[in-house]
């Protein structure tokens, strides 16, 4: 009761007196003339490194108005404090700091958002209590919210309390500054927040154009970088503070197949040298995938993933590493009808000294015959961009000849073999977003019988060399062009990959072959869902392979293009559909998990010699029948083993006839 009494007695004196209080956040109480803003960013160039901190995702963030952190608030309200000090006009009735009831609050000079934003700022409510030092608290309080560059109260009594009038002046932004920033550009930020330079400012839009910003990064491939903070001024300047995701170190952590850290025998500045992601530079997603592709295209790699530790500010990326089985010794022994007892060694080494040198031998021997083929390759290394890399190669092989097979044999009812010894060097290195590779080979073939004797025509008089000797000699310049975008070469998921090369014969030796060989070869594969496969190491692939060739000039007939068997159109043995000059050949398949580690594949293969067959020397394809075009399809298995892709299929032709081929790798 006495309390009533005392509120009734003061807001009595209040009403007699009709006292008018002003608590002002300006010195000056003119109004300040808005010059015209500029329409451009600074950028901000300090010598003082920020602070690195962990930053939380944006929408974990609790934001007052549009500011990042709660620490900026409090630097805004000291700037603001620092320029314009909250004063309050010395009088006897002010030194009394009565609570009385607020009436009536209203706020003028501002737009409806930012009436909101003061009306939910202060303290002061309409038929609540409120005294001349809350007034002030209130004042300092919009100007804590950095969004305006003065505020000012009046407080009105009348009969049923005080009215309220909080008069604010809405900052006026002049000008962004970027901090933090790299790949976001002035120019970038000003484009997105011209509409604010100039005018008052607006929370609505600011956070709008913060969207904009963080949305950029994410559809550039900036996974990690996003805004801090705003931090608007009492002078109108807008420091917009970035985190992009500056990568650190960069390691290497080799992997055992349970995923346990292990020690590799690649070098670990080898792998590092092929990789585009560096210190000091923005994190992108793309540029780790491109990584992840270069790792698995060293030849070196059977898995490879990125892990990052850091936060927004700084991250360290790591390549978890499984490394492929590099070495290998193989020795064994057997019979077959064309060579009889036989010998067989062999010998690779894909990784010598750890920098992804390849070694290879293999030796047959028998009775009557030595065959070898021996390689040495030295990759290019992006870390020596003015070096080569390249491959020597020397080889003596025989074999049952994919042309002239047993329809039409030799005079002496052999069926032909063709023997081809020689060697080349070739140097490589990448062009673009390609890699480029050129050679020069020498190659001799003979076309003999079963005993090793050189044959010169089959039985029917058709000639099996251009020389017609049964001997050939080409010398030939190679060169090529590949890109490669799958996500991994030997069991591709996703990506595609694009070759074009092409021989020319330089006209010396036997035949004085003088002729150009073109082919171009395209695949894509495409990731699909349809079994909901959750397995991500033998996933559902739609994959299309399409290619063709054609050959200019002097042509010999073994040197035609075979189409039919295991690697061209399966159902056919090989080269049963065409010996051609000129081919196209495409095929398609579904590629989908059944039980870990076997895999299933539907295939379609299509494969034509154009009409090209009867422009070949000695139309070895017209006269053994060939029809020059055909069509397989079938169901095939794959099972992912220690020597790779273990490849079994089982093809019907259009012509009725089945085969089961197989394989190592994927067909394409």
């Amino acid at each position: 009761m006495r309390a009533y009494y005392v509120a009734i007695l003061t807001l009595a004196a209040l009403t007699n007196a009709d006292l008018t209080h002003q608590a002002i956040a300006n010195t000056n109480p003119e109004p300040i003339a808005r010059p015209d803003a500029p329409d451009y960013v600074v950028p901000v160039t300090t010598a003082t490194p920020q602070p690195t901190v962990v930053i939380s995702p944006p929408e974990a963030q609790q934001n007052p108005q549009f500011a990042g952190n709660t620490g900026a608030s409090k630097t805004n309200t000291t700037a603001a404090r620092q320029n314009v000090k909250p004063t309050v006009p010395s009088s006897g009735a002010n030194r009394t700091d009565l609570v009385v009831m607020a009436s009536d609050v209203q706020v003028v000079g501002a737009n409806q958002e930012l009436e909101q934003v003061v009306l939910k700022t202060i303290k002061t409510k309409a038929g609540g209590g409120t005294s001349q030092s809350q007034l002030q608290d209130d004042v300092d309080a919009i100007l804590t919210t950095g969004l305006f560059a003065d505020a000012r109260v009046s407080s009105n009594s009348n009969n049923t309390g005080v009215k309220a009038v909080f008069e604010v002046k809405p900052l006026v932004v002049r000008s962004l500054q970027l901090s933090g920033a790299q790949v976001l550009t002035p120019a970038i930020a000003n484009n997105i927040f011209k509409s604010q330079l100039g005018s008052n400012i607006s929370p609505a839009a600011l956070n709008q154009a913060v969207q904009q910003i963080n949305k950029w990064y994410a559809d550039n491939g900036y996974a990690l970088a996003q805004v801090l903070v705003l931090r608007p001024n009492p002078d109108g300047v807008v420091t917009l503070d970035v985190a992009e995701g500056v990568v650190g170190d960069v390691n290497i952590r080799f992997l055992d197949k349970d995923g346990k850290p292990t020690k590799g025998r690649t070098k670990e500045d080898f792998l590092t040298s092929q990789l585009k992601v560096k210190p000091g530079q923005v994190f992108r997603v793309e540029t780790a995938r491109q990584d992840l592709q270069q790792l698995y295209q060293t030849g070196l790699v059977e898995k490879a993933d990125v892990a990052l530790n850091g936060d927004s500010r700084k991250v360290a990326v790591s390549y978890d590493v499984v490394e492929r089985p590099a070495r290998s010794v193989n020795a064994g022994g057997g019979y077959s009808e064309d060579s009889g007892l036989f010998a067989t060694a062999s010998y690779k080494d894909q990784n010598v000294g750890g920098e992804g040198k390849q070694v290879a031998a293999n030796v047959q021997m028998s009775g009557s015959d030595l065959q070898f083929d021996g390689k040495f390759a030295n990759p290019y290394r992006a870390s020596e961009p003015d070096r080569l890399g390249y491959t020597i190669n020397a080889f003596r092989r025989r074999e049952l000849s994919q042309t002239f097979n047993e329809d039409v044999n030799l005079p002496n009812g052999s069926q032909a073999r063709e023997g081809r010894i020689g060697g080349g060097i070739a140097f490589n290195r990448p062009v673009g977003d390609w890699q480029g590779e050129v050679g020069l080979n020498y190659t001799r073939t003979t076309i003999r019988d079963r005993n090793g004797k050189i044959s010169t025509t089959d039985e029917s008089g058709n000639s099996l060399s251009y020389s017609g000797t049964g001997i050939d000699d080409k010398v030939a310049v190679t060169a090529g062009i590949t890109r490669d975008k799958r996500d991994n070469p030997f069991n591709p998921s996703q990506g595609s990959v694009a070759s074009l090369s092409t021989e020319q014969t330089i006209p010396v030796g036997n035949g004085n072959i003088l002729m150009n060989k073109v082919q171009a070869n395209y695949s894509q594969y495409v990731p699909v869902g349809i079994l909901n496969n959750s397995n991500k190491e033998n996933k559902e692939v739609l994959a299309f392979n399409v290619q063709g060739g054609t050959t200019l000039g002097n042509l010999p007939p073994y040197e035609a293009f075979n189409l039919g068997g295991q690697n061209s159109v399966r159902g056919y043995g090989t080269g049963e559909v065409a010996s051609a000059r000129s081919y196209v050949l495409a095929s398609a398949e579904y590629r989908f998990p059944l039980l870990n580690p076997v895999g299933g594949v539907l295939f379609a293969d299509f494969g034509s010699d154009l009409g090209s067959s009867d422009t070949v020397p000695g139309q070895p394809g017209v006269v053994r029948d060939k029809p020059g075009s055909g069509f397989g399809y079938g169901a095939g298995l794959r099972v992912n083993s220690p020597l790779g892709i273990l490849r079994a299929d089982l093809g019907f032709s259009n012509q009725g006839e089945s085969k089961l081929q197989f394989g190592i790798g994927q067909r394409f």
